[in-house]
């Protein structure tokens, strides 16, 4: 009985152990979703996999190189994955590394409606605008691109910062957490032949984004005034202001359920 006992509790110790390790990973892995870490950690998955074959087909040159980098890789990965080491311990400084980081349904209807008003008055007006959300992909190597804002979330603030012959009115405006944490700042355009030739630059952006992160993406339309958005590679065009909401609401974690997909011309806020 003692020894069931005992095995039962290593077992559940080894367990427990195995589990935070995954976790840890994982947490670490959301953290680097996005930036130019994954491609340096696809790289080291791809020499992993060569030292595995040279051992399995008896390759010695092969192996011995693949050893020296195993070798010496820990030094590499701290040199390469500096920034993104950096983050994580201040992020495990502040307690935020583990936590969900909720958001009341208050807080996130006030976003929505901030990021509503803007877009209603940019479209009524015709002034182009590309509003990129982060979602859990980090997508803080385009933030780095602009300029730092770092302010909260305000319609005011938002359109602003889009008017025409102002500074920081060309490029995209990264939100995340209910702050405007960069404006001007450059996303990777789309190759995909699918999009429609009449489409700009900034759906191509927007569309370029989605397509390496879960971020949700809005375009204002500077030619026509209709708003189009884009998520996992997929772009969702004149889209009227119901549609949007549902859209915001579903994907910042509001509504649960699956958000019919509506292409219909943007009708703005009569207010506006």
């Amino acid at each position: 009985m003692l020894d069931g006992g005992f095995d039962l509790l290593n077992i559940l110790r080894i367990t427990v152990d195995i589990a935070l390790i995954w976790y840890v990973l994982y947490k670490l892995m959301m953290l680097i979703r996005g930036t130019k870490a994954v491609q340096l950690l696809k790289g080291i998955a791809v020499i992993l996999v060569i030292w595995l074959l040279s051992i399995a087909f008896n390759l010695q040159t092969v192996r011995f190189f693949t050893n020296q980098f195993i070798e010496w890789g820990i030094i590499v990965i701290i040199i390469l994955f500096q920034p993104e080491l950096r983050r994580a311990l201040e992020q495990l400084g502040r307690g935020s590394l583990f936590s969900r980081n909720a958001k009341s349904r208050e807080t996130v209807e006030h976003h929505i409606e901030a990021i509503i008003n803007s877009c209603n008055y940019m479209a009524k007006r015709r002034i182009g605008a590309l509003i990129t959300i982060e979602k859990e992909t980090g997508i803080g190597d385009y933030a780095e691109t602009g300029i730092p804002i770092n302010g909260k979330l305000t319609h005011q603030l938002l359109t602003n910062i889009f008017t025409p012959n102002t500074p920081l009115h060309d490029g995209a405006v990264i939100l995340k957490k209910g702050e405007i944490i960069a404006a001007a700042c450059y996303l990777p355009l789309s190759e995909s032949p699918f999009i429609s030739k009449e489409l700009g630059t900034r759906h191509r952006a927007a569309m370029g984004i989605s397509e390496v992160t879960d971020a949700l993406t809005i375009v204002v339309s500077e030619e026509t005034g209709a708003v189009s958005c884009t998520l996992n590679g997929e772009l969702y065009r004149d889209l009227e202001e119901e549609a949007l909401i549902e859209l915001l609401r579903e994907h910042l974690s509001l509504n649960p359920e699956t958000t019919e997909k509506k292409a219909i011309k943007w009708r703005g806020n009569k207010n506006g």
